[in-house]
């Protein structure tokens, strides 16, 4: 076990569903964990437990319970997070979400997850939008460095904010092998028969957020061309999305609209436990994402081993190379590949193969060590 990191990481920004930012969180820390590093972590007191769970070599503190209300939290962020770090005597905060302690003396390392907000505007709300552009400029010129989950993030930082002063490290996300499996038959047909699918038919499946740049009205409209032009509609395998709904009006009242004929399935949040039958036992699962900082839904897909749907859209090449198949955002080439991709078996079977072979790459341990440079920029001895 290599000595304790001089490192406050601040974990306080843990959703409560555990999804999106989370599975970062998680990961890098059982990542250092399994490189023998351990740091400091900050979380709100409710997510301690799993967290120590999951990477119980680091040094645990509890924030106030307050900090489940995001105006608390942010402003514990500007005067409670540096007074800890004082208090521990660190000499870096990595603050994993965009934001960062302005006054503070102590360096810090700052993720950013995403550049869409700046090459994509218009596929986020006003709000999001100049928060998030806000910020990403400030831990930009203020930072000791920057993390960017995919090379094409770290690019469009460096070209949309007007001056990056921190040095930026691309440090891929992992994905975690023991949670994002090939599913059994057995836990296929169990998944199908709790949501009165198909086995034999089986199912598209969609996995994220309803929000405007995931393009799902998109990808509806691409499936009801396919019902369309199918000899028998029935036949087509159901629309399954799993994923909360956003804020993307246009998706909402058309899945509103629609109604049990028209094969289309909302299953919600599903719990991580369901996600490699969903995914793994897909015909296909189909992101056609218009922007992605990284594209985690992709990564975890492929490691369920899922021929997986998807386009060329800024980072996502990075994580699918040759082992997904893309297609342009727009209706009709959805429509036309989804078809394609449904009536080739054999093509749908190497996609599979590849998938698990070139997820297996993306490990939180190497997301670790990417980190682990990061920190030595800000300043900080790093055993090797």
């Amino acid at each position: 076990m290599s000595p304790q990191l001089p490192v406050l990481f601040d974990a306080t920004s843990l959703p409560p569903n555990w999804g999106g930012v989370a599975r970062y969180i998680q990961g890098l820390l059982s990542g250092l964990d399994a490189l023998g590093h351990t740091v400091h972590v900050v979380a709100k007191p409710g997510d301690l437990e799993r967290l120590r769970a999951d990477a119980p070599g680091h040094v645990y503190h509890a924030g106030p319970a307050s900090l489940a209300r995001r105006p608390v939290r942010f402003a514990w962020e500007q005067v409670g997070l540096p007074r800890l770090a004082r208090r521990l005597g660190v000499s870096v905060i990595h603050s994993p979400h965009y934001t960062l302690p302005l006054l503070s003396r102590t360096r810090s390392v700052v993720t950013l997850h995403d550049a869409t907000f700046f090459t994509d505007p218009e596929v986020h709300s006003r709000l999001k939008r100049t928060f998030f552009t806000w910020w990403s400029r400030r831990a930009a010129r203020r930072a000791a460095a920057l993390v960017t989950p995919s090379r094409a993030t770290a690019d469009a930082l460096r070209r949309s904010v007007g001056s990056v002063r921190a040095e930026i490290f691309v440090a891929y996300l992992g994905v975690d092998p023991t949670v994002f499996r090939v599913p059994s038959s057995d836990e296929v047909a169990r998944f199908a028969e709790a949501h009165a699918l198909d086995p034999a038919v089986g199912w598209i499946g969609f996995l994220g957020t309803i929000e405007p740049r995931k393009n799902v009205p998109a990808l509806i409209r691409a499936y009801a061309r396919l019902r369309a032009d199918a000899a028998t509609p029935t036949t087509v395998p159901p629309l399954v999305l799993s994923g909360s709904r956003g804020w993307d009006t246009e998706a909402a009242a058309m899945l509103d609209a629609l109604g049990p004929a028209d094969g289309v399935l909302e299953v919600g949040y599903l719990p991580l436990e369901e996600l490699p039958a969903f995914l793994g036992g897909a015909r296909v699962v189909a992101y056609p994402s218009l922007g992605e900082g990284f594209g985690l839904p992709v990564l975890e897909a492929m490691s369920c081993g899922a021929a997986v749907l998807t386009t060329r859209r800024l980072s996502i090449p990075e994580v699918g190379g040759d082992a997904v198949e893309y297609t342009e955002p727009d209706v009709a080439p959805l429509a036309t590949a989804l078809a394609l991709l449904l009536g080739d078996d054999d093509r749908r079977a190497r996609l599979s193969h590849a998938a698990a072979i070139r997820s297996a790459d993306f490990t939180w341990e190497a997301c670790a060590r990417v980190h682990l440079e990061a920190y030595r920029r800000a300043g900080i001895e790093v055993p090797a």
